[in-house]
């Protein structure tokens, strides 16, 4: 009877220091985000998302980097859709980025994460180039410059969703 006694005072008791050790773990140690392969920045195709269900409400796309761009945002959530390089076959220009055709359901809505992380191809100002190799932006801005831009216009990006939000957004340069 004392060691059934022990144990009901011991297991909740250690159960409990278990939860709060855990709690007092960073919140980057305790949510760790998977690599994910990032796309050829300047693809020519669209990113499929097969076990996506495009005939029910407009909702996040699986987990991944999908190389986009946001159409429209609005109260922390911003809607957004794939993209692809189309070449310039005229010689004028190397190309330009392109979304789905008209009438194209292929679209995508997440909410914006609070810690979001921002890669300017433009410098925070955008008035400066900052690239790495690539084409991709590597100057980090805040939260509210990337929300700016999401509602200024087009902008073609590596898009970051991790567990249905949008934690890291890295811009495409385009001259």
């Amino acid at each position: 009877m004392k060691l059934t006694l022990s144990l009901r005072v011991v297991l909740p008791a250690a159960a409990a220091a278990a939860l709060l050790s855990a709690a007092a773990l960073p919140a980057d140690a305790a949510a760790a985000m998977p690599k994910f392969a990032a796309p050829k920045a300047y693809g020519t195709s669209f990113q499929s998302d097969p076990h996506h269900d495009f005939t029910r409400h407009i909702s996040p796309r699986h987990d991944g980097i999908l190389r986009g761009w946001v159409t429209y945002y609005r109260s922390g959530v911003a809607e957004y859709e794939p993209i692809r390089w189309v070449k310039d076959r005229t010689g004028h220009t190397e190309g330009h980025f392109a979304g789905p055709p008209e009438g194209d359901v292929t679209a995508y809505a997440s909410p914006v994460a609070k810690n979001v992380v921002f890669y300017s191809a433009t410098g925070c100002k955008g008035t400066t180039v900052t690239v790495k190799s690539g084409g991709l932006g590597s100057k980090r801005c805040s939260r509210s410059e990337l929300i700016s831009r999401m509602k200024s216009k087009h902008r073609p990006a590596l898009i970051t969703v991790y567990r249905g939000a949008i934690v890291k957004v890295q811009e495409i340069y385009t001259p």
